[in-house]
């Protein structure tokens, strides 16, 4: 069984930490996960940027390295991440900004890639409000 996974909360929600434990599960039963898509204050989980506390878990780390490890296609709404000033090379450079905020293993894109991955995967489920 393949799943598309959408995230919807900031990395501050528990609904990401939520998101992550199940993705973790998904694999773990043997199912795959075919796309992971950030949207709203969830593309805030893609910055490299962030910084938490050393008294918190980081939960962004945590994605990208769940995402590395597993070979996920991570997609972040690329919308979202410009008003959120998520920006990759390329957006970086369009915009004229001094610097990029993501990269590997995340993808800017548009709401066509979760559109795609609906018609596709067995199970779709979204995480935060």
């Amino acid at each position: 069984m393949n799943f598309a996974i959408t995230l919807l909360a900031g990395p501050q929600d528990p609904a990401a930490r939520s998101a992550l434990e199940f993705a973790r599960a998904v694999i773990q039963a043997g199912h795959q996960i075919t796309r992971l898509f950030l949207y709203r204050d969830a593309v805030q989980i893609a910055s490299a940027l962030s910084v938490q506390p050393q008294d918190e878990q980081d939960i962004s780390a945590q994605w990208r390295e769940f995402i590395l490890s597993q070979q996920l296609d991570a997609v972040v709404c690329i919308a979202a991440a410009l008003r959120r000033g998520v920006l990759n090379d390329a957006e970086a450079t369009r915009w004229q900004k001094p610097a990029a905020s993501t990269g590997t293993p995340y993808d800017l894109s548009g709401l066509g890639q979760w559109v795609d991955v609906l018609q596709t995967a067995d199970r779709a489920v979204t995480f935060g409000t």
